[in-house]
């Protein structure tokens, strides 16, 4: 007992003595070979691309195929994982018939979160995790997430849930399920380029928090349900449904100045705006404000782009914060005439690639993550009976 109780007092003691960094910030806790988010310069890179040599040129599925391999895939190997993914497709009846049971106002991200929960319940190896198994798992979430989305929404609006096309891309795919026609190929281009974009992105919360998850051995259903749960939060996936909920408060380009002014003035988040690593340009940005551009030009109505350009300029001058991923991918969506809250399951759509990379390299040489938390709280209090209190 002497030496747990010493153990027990060393380990108080290096807790007490540890460095505090609230949120984590700055604090190494893994090694990873999938993606570097490098704030000080606006540089993202996946596995040895940075994100400017990739952003419309490779496809998501390709993307995918180099966070599994740590490299881009000759034809016959894109071609395979093209295949394998088309046939992950199909939903479970179990799965189908939760959907079809969900309230109509059900939040999509709930939905989507509760339905990958669901799959795991209709795997009977859910449990498996050896690396074959999990890998095999990770490419079907790949391949469901987006018809999961896709049912829900057709579903809460009456319609008829319809059967993939195994010839069509990962993004034409979606939005066939979700608009009922095939899309033309500027729209699909924009969605795939969207998706490689959010691919990955280093440790964030969300994916922090399924490699937590599978640390403790529990399954590849459980790590991506709880990515799920921690993106939908407003400060990290849920913030470009934010920025159009703040477009259309605005209203018209010559009412943002106030807007601004009046934000600031009583400490108002502004939605889209500043990142909690990049100190300078977020370098996913510019490639969605080039195709915002484009697409409320196309359209005929460039009110948008034009208050989010005044919103970006004004934050930078007066607070040298700049527009973020999320301030234009929201434009991109909305212009593309995509439902504001499938915004945030559209981002976990294309992030599902990255949390299943990253969980697969987390049981590759796995440790539990137990981080230490610092007490503040009293000491030496005594206890006294209930009647006495």
């Amino acid at each position: 007992s002497n030496t747990i109780g010493k153990q027990y007092t060393t380990d108080i003691s290096m807790a007490e003595d540890a460095e505090f960094k609230a949120g984590l910030e700055g604090v190494v806790v893994s090694q990873t070979k999938l993606s570097s988010v490098r704030g000080d310069v606006g540089q993202l890179v996946y596995s040895g691309y940075d994100i400017n040599e990739l952003a419309g040129k490779a496809t998501f599925e390709e993307v995918v195929y180099l966070l599994y391999h740590q490299r881009l895939p000759n034809q016959a190997e894109l071609d395979e994982l093209k295949a394998k993914l088309a046939s992950y497709r199909e939903l479970p009846a179990l799965v189908v018939d939760f959907i079809k049971g969900l309230p109509k106002d059900a939040r999509p991200m709930h939905a989507i979160r509760s339905a990958v929960s669901a799959l795991g319940c209709s795997d009977p190896t859910a449990d498996d995790n050896d690396l074959d198994s999990a890998r095999e798992k990770a490419l079907s979430l790949i391949a469901k997430i987006p018809v999961i989305t896709a049912y829900f929404h057709r579903a809460r609006q009456g319609k008829e849930l319809l059967a993939s096309d195994p010839t069509l891309s990962e993004a034409e795919n979606f939005l066939y399920l979700v608009d009922g026609e095939k899309p033309s190929k500027d729209k699909a281009d924009t969605i795939d380029m969207c998706y490689v974009l959010h691919a990955d992105h280093g440790f964030n919360a969300s994916t922090f928090s399924s490699r937590v998850t599978i640390a403790t051995l529990s399954d590849m259903y459980s790590a991506i349900t709880s990515a799920i749960g921690t993106l939908k939060g407003p400060l990290h996936g849920g913030a470009n449904e934010g920025v159009i909920k703040m477009l259309t408060e605005i209203g018209s380009l010559d009412k943002v100045d106030a807007y601004v002014e009046d934000a600031l003035a009583n400490k108002r988040k502004i939605m889209g705006i500043g990142h909690r690593v990049y100190k300078v340009l977020d370098p996913r940005a510019p490639h969605l404000k080039r195709m915002a551009k484009k697409l409320t030009a196309e359209l005929g109505e460039t009110k948008w782009i034009d208050m989010s350009e005044r919103i970006a300029e004004l934050m930078l001058e007066r607070k040298n914060l700049n527009a973020n991923v999320d301030f234009y991918s929201a434009t991109v969506y909305y212009s593309l005439g995509i439902p504001t809250d499938l915004f945030t399951p559209l981002f976990a759509i294309a992030r599902t690639a990255g949390w299943t990379a990253q969980v697969l390299e987390q049981l590759a040489e796995n440790r539990l993550i137990r981080p230490r938390a610092k007490y503040i709280g009293e000491e030496g209090k005594t206890y006294t009976p209930i009647g006495e209190r």
